[in-house]
């Protein structure tokens, strides 16, 4: 029964939106926070020097904190930042779709597990945006609201 609903579209669109929504908190209340995703998913503009990219694992751990914290923001359903990899500090805007955030964490504690299993493609990426615009308008007006929020959305 579990399997037939965490790969379902809507249960995907219910999932992204929690994403969202704790991350948004996170943002307003400055709270630094760690993501653990499916690292396949997540790009890098510029790309990884290769040494750098064999260290990964399939499931990596970021953590938004300092400069890299102040840097993210959420564009189209994606959570973006610059973060600075390897001993050289090599720098990167890492793109971050957020179903692909497997887990939310503070001080080592997960705050949000995603369950969902769901595939997108071309044609459900386009329904799973449009399903979830009034949900995704609501929550941002909300956010919008406080003006010290701006920084946070490009």
């Amino acid at each position: 029964m579990l399997e037939h609903i965490i790969d379902e579209i809507g249960f995907a669109k219910i999932m992204q939106k929690s994403i969202q929504d704790v991350i948004i908190y996170f943002f307003e209340k400055e709270q630094n926070f760690g993501i653990l995703c499916k690292i396949e998913e997540v790009h890098f503009n510029p790309s990884l020097p290769e040494s750098i990219n064999a260290e990964f694992r399939p499931l990596t751990l970021f953590f938004l904190a300092g400069y890299t914290f102040d840097t993210a923001r959420i564009e189209d359903d994606i959570l973006i930042f610059e973060a600075g990899f390897g001993s050289d500090n090599y720098g990167s805007v890492v793109s971050v779709p957020l179903l692909s955030i497997m887990q939310v964490i503070i001080d080592e504690t997960p705050v949000l597990i995603n369950l969902s299993v769901y595939k997108e493609s071309e044609g459900s990426k386009k329904e799973l945006q449009e399903n979830d615009e009034k949900g995704v308008e609501n929550s941002m007006a909300s956010f919008l609201n406080n003006p010290e929020n701006s920084k946070f959305l490009k």
